[in-house]
């Protein structure tokens, strides 16, 4: 099954649980991805929160911020999209992954 779903969020903390919610009910129309549903959501409302507090500071705006889920051919993309602050990828540096904290699981860069 392909789909394409694409839905707005208010840029604050109180989105999350909706933009938990949306992802969980949408990946539940695909056999394959809903075997993968909690950590597929896990990783978008991450992605969501990262958002709200690096991108806007975790400050009121009237901004929303725009995801795209495809699946196509067994490809699944998500993308989140927001006029925040953007991020420079030099400033960002992995974590080794035995290093785990509190507040996120830190960044891994595949073929850049």
């Amino acid at each position: 099954m392909n789909f394409e779903e694409t839905k707005s969020f208010k840029i604050q903390s109180q989105s999350l649980k909706e933009i938990r919610t949306f992802v969980r009910e949408l990946f539940k129309k695909s056999s394959i991805l809903k075997q993968h549903t909690d950590d597929l959501v896990l990783a978008l409302a991450e992605a969501a929160q990262n958002i709200i507090k690096h991108g806007y500071s975790n400050q009121v705006t009237d901004d929303e911020m725009k995801i795209v889920i495809k699946f196509n051919n067994n490809l699944l993309s998500m993308e989140l999209m927001d006029k925040g602050k953007p991020v420079v990828p030099s400033n960002i540096k992995p974590r080794d992954l035995d290093d785990i904290k509190t507040g996120g699981l830190g960044v891994f860069f595949i073929g850049q």
